[in-house]
């Protein structure tokens, strides 16, 4: 048992954590990096929580030939210094298995079927089964077809109370046309009840915390609108490059890679209406309603445009010389990709009109800083202008997401000493020192909300269509090289364009790490 702050009363801790069922768990691209950086540790963790049921097991599947034993070996080295109990470790890697084969021959999934068969016999198996298509996005027409023709799609001959589970990563298609061609290719075989596409940000302990912090106080939902909000800030910046990913990356870019999805997603848990009730479906219409009142993005130049895109050139990050975008390993000579991506949206709704949104996102930053920033409207008259107090700071409430999960308020106060002396203080609590352990991986939140059949947390097709329409204007004028693609030096906190871009409304972006 955790050591709880002082502040936190035993029983003002609801806790509701339910265990998943039993369930089979078929991976595909087992062998990659997803699964053993992600996805098994993740399924460790549940293991030790006991979230796991007894009859759980994993099949992975792959191109590469790897026997059982062979596959827990490769398996096992994510688990090292996790400081798992021997006995323990063993019982959990015991429960998976390998299969082999080419994606797109029909007699790989005859075997997974008959191998499933077996399963769940061997580990008493009565609930559903989830796919997880771990491969490239090229690959999941092919292996959901192929899922669908081999009837895997299906409930199973056994007692099973769910139908199995489709888990797709993103990205979920590149614009428009192709995510509702995925959508369509998915829909022949699978119900949208069935598909869980997966954005490991709202797995966040504090992306999830916005809904609690909004929907469960009364003391700020009822400012969190048009008549006391300033505007709002949301920040995705990493301090990285590329990397490994530089394949993937140089086809997609920002906007695509975290924009769309990411960033968005957190837009709306942070502005929609209140859901009727803590339900799925519920909470998603919501969300999908404050995608459509986006109001539609302009784009041209700095000066008519709502959005900007910039990549980075050489620099200084944490201390070392980093190369720029175009002298990455991977990336294309002439490539016109961008690494950053910064928007001024609107939402033309009764709650927020007229409220600026900035979102920014970028790679090579000053530092990694994920956060959702609140900025207040100032006090219409201040009584203190006689002593020279007229332009107070406006309170601001910071949702931190990564890295150090919490949250802040700033608000005016005394201090102690002379009559009129005025200052900003700052509320403000750290997840992992206020409940004494670390905040769960992402993927832990998912994979069990997947088993247990909850969708709350994923993607609903209409959502991804609604954010790409959103996009389309954005995407057209950028691959016509319509708008300036901007530079900026790796190490930055921010660079002159985009800071026009909020500027232009007599506002300042917050320096990355200001809490």
């Amino acid at each position: 048992m955790p050591e709880i702050h002082p502040s936190i009363r035993e029983f003002d801790i609801l806790c509701a954590e339910t265990r998943a069922p039993s369930c089979g768990v078929v991976v595909f691209g087992a062998s990659g990096d997803l699964t053993r950086r992600k996805i098994v540790p993740s399924l460790l963790r549940l293991y030790q929580r006991d979230l796991l049921h007894e009859g759980f097991y994993l099949l992975g599947c792959g191109r590469q030939e790897l026997s059982d034993v062979a596959f827990r070996e490769h398996l096992a080295e994510a688990l090292d210094g996790r400081g798992v109990e021997p006995a323990l470790r063993e019982d959990f890697l015991s429960r998976f298995y390998y299969t082999s084969g080419s994606y797109d021959d029909p007699a790989l999934y005859a075997a997974l079927a008959a191998r499933i068969e077996e399963l769940d016999r061997t580990h008493g198996v009565q609930e559903a089964h989830v796919f997880y298509l771990a491969v490239p996005p090229g690959l999941y027409p092919t292996v959901v077809d192929h899922l669908g023709e081999a009837g895997l799609n299906r409930v199973a001959g056994h007692d099973c109370s769910r139908p199995p589970r489709l888990v797709v990563e993103k990205p979920f298609g590149r614009d428009q046309a192709t995510a509702e061609e995925l959508n369509n290719r998915i829909g022949r075989h699978f119900a949208e009840s069935q598909v869980y596409r997966i954005d490991h940000y709202l797995g966040k302990e504090t992306v999830q915390n916005i809904l609690m912090f909004r929907f469960a106080n009364t003391i700020f939902e009822p400012v969190w609108n048009r008549n006391f909000v300033d505007h709002v800030q949301l920040t995705i910046a990493e301090s990285v490059g590329v990397e490994h990913r530089a394949g993937y990356y140089d086809t997609s870019g920002a906007l695509r890679d975290m924009f769309q999805n990411h960033m968005l997603q957190m837009l709306t848990l942070a502005t929609m209406e209140p859901p009727a009730s803590f339900d799925a479906e519920a909470i998603r219409d919501e969300k999908v309603k404050l995608l459509r009142s986006i109001r539609p993005i302009r784009v041209g130049d700095l000066w008519g445009s709502d959005i900007l895109r910039a990549r980075y050139t050489a620099g200084r990050v944490d201390g070392r010389d980093v190369p720029g975008y175009l002298d990455e390993r991977g990336v294309q000579p002439d490539s016109q990709t961008e690494t950053f991506v910064a928007a001024r949206l609107f939402v033309d709704n009764w709650r927020w009109k007229d409220v600026p949104f900035y979102l920014r996102t970028g790679k090579r930053l000053a530092r990694k800083l994920t956060e959702v920033a609140i900025t207040f409207k100032q006090v219409p008259h201040s009584m203190f202008a006689s002593v020279g107090l007229a332009d107070m700071p406006a309170n601001q409430l910071i949702l931190k997401i990564q890295p150090d999960e919490g949250i802040a308020l700033s608000f005016q106060a005394k201090r102690p000493g002379a009559k009129t002396c005025i200052s900003t203080l700052t509320m403000s609590f750290n997840y992992s020192e206020l409940f004494g352990t670390e905040a769960p991986e992402a993927y832990e939140r998912l994979l069990l909300d997947c088993m247990l059949g909850d969708p709350t947390l994923f993607s609903r097709q209409d959502a991804v269509q609604v954010s790409w329409a959103l996009l389309a204007g954005v995407l057209e004028a950028w691959a016509k090289a319509e708008a300036p693609l901007h530079e900026y030096p790796a190490g930055s906190q921010s660079f002159a364009e985009a800071d026009r871009l909020i500027q232009a409304d007599g506002r300042l972006w917050r320096p990355l790490g200001d809490s």
